[in-house]
């Protein structure tokens, strides 16, 4: 599989602006051969533009993923739709899509196949709060998806779940040997982003890519870097903090390889 992390130079509130470049970065990492393209958290509206957030939601039908599956089906190409502000209650009334039983608005990522069909759903289960109004206007989500996506078992996490390695284990339980993490990541933690997913591969010997937006907010500014680290946690590509597009080639069978040998996932206990 050939992996692009598309780190988008993201503006607060732009979404038309934001929109255009994530549709661009795909068109160009398809051209270049990848088999999946993976956009940021909150890539249309910027994750820090909160005071938008309400007017901003969009059903899983609305007009932002309907761009982004439109882009993937006429390019032949997967792409996770980093994330979206989800809005719940219209996601329930338009489409078959399950929700949380408590309505209001999710973080929402979306990977949909090279056909534009909806392969997975991951509403982001850990909200921040330090800085942030994640945990005052967002519902966290409940399901974990696993879905197959050229020879990998892909699952997602957002940003600050990397701060939770229990979610990665169910995820590895499941049946993933890649994780894809749209994160929207600020300076100064620069040393916890390049910390936090490498652990996650290292521990559940699967491929981690994190990638992240560039561009600065009122409060923040997004420190960029997105990596690909493989099973024993090694980076395959990487970036500084500017926009860019990083591609790594990933082997189907390189996972199952590390596992064998070096089997310690088979020597947990309890």
């Amino acid at each position: 599989m050939k992996l692009a992390l598309a780190q988008l130079s993201i503006e607060g509130g732009d979404v038309g602006g934001n929109v255009d470049r994530a549709a661009a970065a795909i068109e160009s990492a398809a051209a270049d051969g990848a088999d999946l393209v993976a956009l940021p958290e909150i890539f249309n509206v910027g994750y820090f533009a909160f005071d938008l957030y309400a007017r901003a939601a969009e059903s899983l039908a609305g007009p932002t993923l309907a761009r982004i599956r439109e882009v993937a089906d006429e390019n032949d190409v997967a792409v996770l739709a980093g994330s979206i502000v989800e809005d719940l209650g219209e996601t329930a009334a338009e489409t078959d899509a399950p929700v949380p039983a408590e309505r209001g608005l999710a973080n929402t990522a979306v990977l949909f196949d090279c056909d534009g069909e909806r392969l997975a759903v991951y509403r982001k289960h850990h909200l921040f709060g330090y800085g942030s109004r994640e945990q005052e206007l967002l519902t966290p989500g409940e399901r974990l998806p696993v879905a197959e996506v050229a020879g990998f078992g892909v699952g997602i996490t957002t940003c600050y779940d990397l701060r939770f390695p229990e979610l990665y284990r169910g995820l590895v339980e499941a049946g993933a040997t890649l994780v894809v993490v749209p994160s929207a990541w600020p300076y100064p933690r620069v040393e916890h982003w390049e910390l936090l997913p490498r652990a996650r591969a290292v521990e559940n010997q699967s491929y981690v890519a994190a990638v992240n937006g560039a561009g600065s907010f009122e409060d923040a500014t997004l420190l960029g870097r997105s990596t690909v680290f493989d099973p024993w946690g090694t980076v395959l590509a990487g970036a500084a903090d500017e926009p860019t597009v990083v591609t790594a080639t990933l082997e189907p069978g390189r996972v199952d390889r590390v596992r064998e040998e070096f089997p310690a996932l088979a020597d947990r206990r309890g």
